[in-house]
């Protein structure tokens, strides 16, 4: 299971199947799990949206399609009353519960989209993520969350505004690369872990996130920080160093030198 991780880490970003991967990662916390019948149900899927979409030109027509089928006829949404469990952010619980967050459905939605060779991608917005379907040179937004409605310029402000606070602009919003989709992923589950007093286990996805994403510092200072926490000293400067070796960003460089010259000290 764990070469899947380490293959996720070495590959180039186009060749990352969102909804392959996300079972790769899934899987995981599921040993022994026979994945077939996953895939059968993704390309059950896949074969009902050719079905009803596969001639569709225009981006709104296809965002109508993707809605029919996988939140009308295989009934996915988002779970609103029990958002925080962790379920909802492992794809093999998403494909069981036909429930999620708003990150994993996106993920269906897009790796669905682009099955069929459609353009579609995860957008990032503050605390939420949308879908972004293009085509013909048009494209809309929808919200995998809500069972596809469409998203215009006023509910993308109230989106954002309710995250982040008024004042931000709509102009931030940006299609998301496969790693940071899946690091985003694993994200929410670690900060459960963390949030449920469970350190050991958020550490674990922090470790998966640096290894099936290395570049990423962010997740590099989150796992020293909990190995410290942990007690595992020569594990955090280890991470620590790696963080050093990816960012170029100074203000970041010189705060993981002074935390590695501390611990040194120490």
């Amino acid at each position: 299971m764990y070469e899947d991780l380490n293959r996720l880490g070495l590959i180039e970003e186009d060749e990352i199947e969102l909804d392959d991967a996300a079972l790769s990662l899934a899987l995981l916390d599921h040993p022994g799990t026979d994945l077939a019948t996953y895939y059968d149900l993704l390309d059950a899927i896949e074969t009902r949206l050719d079905s009803v979409g596969g001639d569709l030109a225009s981006a709104a027509e296809r965002a109508e399609a993707l809605a029919a089928v996988l939140a009308g006829e295989f009934g996915f949404e988002g779970d609103s009353e029990t958002y925080d469990d962790p379920a909802n952010a492992d794809l093999i619980n998403v494909l069981d519960r036909r429930r999620g967050l708003p990150v994993s459905l996106a993920i269906l939605w897009v790796a669905m989209a682009r099955r069929l060779g459609w353009s579609a991608d995860v957008l990032d917005l503050p605390g939420h993520v949308l879908v972004l379907i293009a085509a013909e040179e048009t494209s809309v937004i929808v919200d995998p969350f809500a069972n596809g409605v469409r998203v215009g310029t006023e509910r993308l402000a109230a989106l954002i505004e309710a995250a982040a606070g008024s004042g931000r602009s709509v102009t931030h919003l940006a299609a998301m690369p496969n790693r940071a989709v899946l690091v985003r992923l694993l994200q929410n589950q670690a900060s459960r872990a963390e949030q449920a007093g469970n350190g050991r286990r958020a550490l674990e996805l922090y470790v998966r996130m640096t290894t099936m994403a290395p570049a990423y510092p962010h997740a590099w200072w989150e796992r020293a920080r909990l190995e410290l926490a942990d007690q595992a000293i020569a594990a955090a400067r280890g991470s620590l160093g790696a963080m050093l070796e990816i960012t170029r960003d100074p203000a970041l460089r010189r705060r993981v030198t002074k935390m590695l010259d501390a611990l040194t000290a120490d």
